[in-house]
């Protein structure tokens, strides 16, 4: 049986079962039907056919069984008609989709054509941030082509790679973002670009693709470089203090602009002096001579350019490449710089326009700076003229700072004038302002003290005749002035303070009674010069113990911006006591140096600084056995004053005990009893003797036995011996140096 026969049997017995019942379960049967004529191809000529053959054999009244049995067969055709349609409906939009398809193929030409001729760069990244498809413009903004995809993750033309997978993320997250960003084009130079990402949802795709352009803005950006800088160096050089400052500035402009891993300027000296080299980068150098010898040719070279102007040079191992960039930066070709490029490349137009402003810039800084440079110079030149000259009186130490700024010379002084025989006279003053007219009343004031000290007046009446003085000089007004008159052999200080900074002092081995080691000579304060006052100026008095220091300051070393002027003395306090052991001048040093701002002095320094020494010993006595014991004890009781361990004195009496010895047996033999003489005295922590006769040399004896050792005795245990015998008398210098304490 066949699909046919087999489905008219079907068919029959459901038609003739509706005619029977005429219910919608029957009804439906005819759909089934329908669906299988589908599936097993028969023909809807054949189902009428057998439909129209079976009324003829079932029905009882065609008449009324006719329309009945037609419902039947059109359910029947129903689902064939649905199929029918639905084909028509499918060759149609085929016809639509074959004729889309062949429009898309040239739409495609066309979408490709229109995304290559943008400007701006077009880039599809897979889900991983791999650059999968580009334009023409991509390819030619980075330097990487289309052959070289997929390009991952991280690419290769990215700069500052932590900044972009940030982005990366802010695109996961957002599903978009724009920003710039520095790229390295193949060739290796550095451009800038700004850079728009979307997220987007493929059909059928589980995971976001990326779809972006790029812009270079590499011209936008050096054209903003180069105002920028400008602005800066032009900012920075209105308070720049030297030529160093100036280059060091400017170098730093062209390494962040551009993208230079090193930076040199050499500066020839007049004549045919070996030139000064800055660096900023590595590696540094700081000589001439440690250049590689191709860049001090590239600078010799240079100098024969015109000024102004940048040249690109290439180097035997990067041909065709620019090693760095060269400028002359003054019209007598002796400022030249270097700016070597992080990696060797192309220079572009807007790496040479931006050198080329910041090079014009500079030259007129360094012109600028130079002309304050000599300005200060002169200025500091007349204001060292009228401070004392001379090298001060032993035991004392000077300095004078000048302010770092250019032309910021003030009104600030000292004098140490000795005065009479044991007297110095010491002064230390500091007028109100800065710049030259301050430096006019300095000198003025100065003159005026000095001349009044050389009365021998004390220093009260010092300053009150000081008041009258300052009252004639126009604008002395609140002048502050420290004076003192010292008695070097007593130690004895007398003072008055015109409303200055107080003196410290401290003393050899012992603290203050605050017990910060060292004292503030704060009694006889009163107002400044010049100023109206209803008392007397007062006067106090302080005894200098034997290796105290003393020092004398103006505000300078002290005072900072935001802090307490107590602050300032304290560590004032702290660098003295620390160098109580050093020379004189050590202390000076030490205390210019330890208290330097970071930036320099921003105001003048004057400072005196001052070693009491003990007093000097001197023993004249006949040359006589019986002298030697009040010899030794004399010596011992001065020894022990100034503070030399007992260890040395031991030493040194036994020293001068044999000097002596050796004066009383032979200097005089066969002569009437002479004199011997014993000077000591304790200077920059060494105890310097001299024992003297006026005999004369006699030749040791044949035979000495035990004796005539003195002498090799001396030596060995003393730090130096120095013997001087003329007709008129010998002479033994002995020194001996103190050990410090810990």
């Amino acid at each position: 049986m066949t699909y046919t026969d087999d489905f008219r049997a079907h068919y029959s017995a459901a038609l003739r079962n509706y005619l029977d019942t005429r219910d919608e379960d029957s009804l439906a049967v005819g759909h089934e039907l329908g669906r299988r004529a589908l599936q097993e191809q028969i023909s809807v000529l054949d189902i009428v056919e057998n439909h129209v053959r079976l009324i003829n054999e079932l029905a009882k009244d065609p008449a009324a069984d006719g329309p009945i049995a037609l419902e039947f067969l059109l359910q029947t055709l129903a689902a064939l008609d649905v199929a029918t349609r639905g084909f028509l409906d499918g060759t149609r939009r085929y016809e639509e989709q074959r004729a889309r398809a062949e429009g898309l193929a040239d739409r495609d030409k066309f979408r490709t054509a229109l995304v290559n001729s943008l400007q701006e760069g077009f880039f599809v990244a897979d889900h991983d941030g791999a650059v999968i498809d580009m334009n023409n413009a991509f390819a030619e903004i980075l330097g990487y082509p289309p052959e070289g995809l997929p390009y991952r993750w991280p690419h290769p033309w990215l700069v500052d790679k932590q900044a972009a997978a940030a982005q990366q993320e802010r695109v996961r997250r957002d599903g978009s973002a724009e920003y710039e960003t520095p790229i390295r084009h193949q060739d290796g130079h550095l451009a800038w670009v700004t850079v728009s990402i979307n997220a987007v949802r493929g059909a059928g795709a589980h995971r976001d693709v990326y779809v972006g352009t790029v812009r270079d803005i590499t011209a936008e950006r050096a054209f903003a470089a180069r105002e920028s800088a400008a602005l800066r160096l032009a900012t920075a050089v209105a308070v720049a203090r030297s030529v160093a400052e100036v280059l060091s500035i400017t170098l730093e402009e062209c390494r962040a602009a551009v993208d230079v891993k090193r930076v040199i300027a050499v500066i020839w000296p007049p004549g045919d002096g070996e030139p000064t080299v800055q660096v900023a980068g590595d590696p540094s150098v700081s000589a001439w001579r440690e250049l590689d010898p191709l860049l001090r040719q590239t600078f010799q070279d240079a100098r024969h350019q015109l000024p102004l102007t940048a040249r690109p040079i290439e180097w035997p191992d990067t041909p065709g490449k620019a090693q760095g960039m060269v400028a002359v930066l003054s019209g007598t070709a002796d400022v030249a710089l270097w700016l070597e490029l992080r990696a060797p490349r192309w220079v572009i137009a807007e790496d040479r326009l931006l050198v080329t402003v910041l090079v014009g810039h500079l030259s007129l800084a360094i012109r600028h700076v130079r002309q304050f440079e000599s300005a200060r110079e002169t200025s500091l030149t007349l204001q060292r003229a009228m401070l004392p000259s001379v090298a001060p009186p032993p035991g004392f130490a000077v300095r004078y700072e000048p302010a770092v700024p250019p032309l910021e010379i003030g009104g600030d002084w000292y004098d140490v004038l000795p005065i009479g025989e044991h007297h110095i006279g010491i002064v230390v003053g500091d007028c109100v302002g800065r710049g030259l007219p301050a430096a006019a009343i300095m000198g003025q004031l100065r003159s005026s003290a000095r001349a009044l000290m050389l009365t021998g007046a004390k220093p009260a009446l010092l300053l009150e005749q000081l008041d009258a003085a300052a009252s004639l000089i126009p604008d002395a007004y609140c002048t502050t002035v420290f004076l003192a008159i010292l008695d070097t052999e007593s130690g004895l200080l007398e003072y008055s303070n015109a409303g200055h900074m107080p003196a410290l002092l401290a003393e050899a081995g012992s603290e203050s009674e605050s017990g910060s080691g060292a004292t503030s000579l704060t009694d006889a304060r009163s107002v400044p010069l010049a100023v109206r006052r209803d008392e007397p100026r007062p006067q106090a008095s302080r005894v200098l113990g034997p290796g105290s220091t003393l020092i004398l300051f103006t505000d300078g070393l002290v005072e900072r911006k935001h802090e307490s002027i107590d602050d300032g003395l304290s560590r004032v306090a702290d660098v003295l006591l620390d160098t109580v052991q050093l020379p004189i001048a050590a202390v000076a040093d030490a205390m210019l140096r330890r208290l330097a701002p970071e930036g320099g002095y921003d105001d003048d320094v004057a400072i005196v600084v001052y070693r009491h020494q003990h007093a000097p010993l001197r023993i004249e006595s006949a040359a006589t056995a019986n002298q030697l014991a009040s010899i030794r004890r004399q010596l011992t009781a001065w020894l022990r004053t100034a503070a030399v361990p007992d260890a040395q004195i031991t030493d040194i009496v036994l020293a001068v005990n044999e000097a002596c010895t050796n004066i009383i047996e032979h200097a005089y033999r066969g002569h009437s009893v002479g004199t011997m003489l014993l000077k000591a005295q304790a200077v920059a922590g060494e105890i310097q003797l001299r024992i003297s006769d006026s005999g004369s040399w006699k030749p040791p004896d044949t035979d000495p036995g035990n004796r005539g050792r003195g002498l090799l005795l001396i030596k060995t245990i003393s730090d130096s011996v120095a013997l001087d015998s003329t007709p008129a008398g010998t002479t033994v210098d002995i020194t001996f140096r103190l050990a410090r304490g810990d």
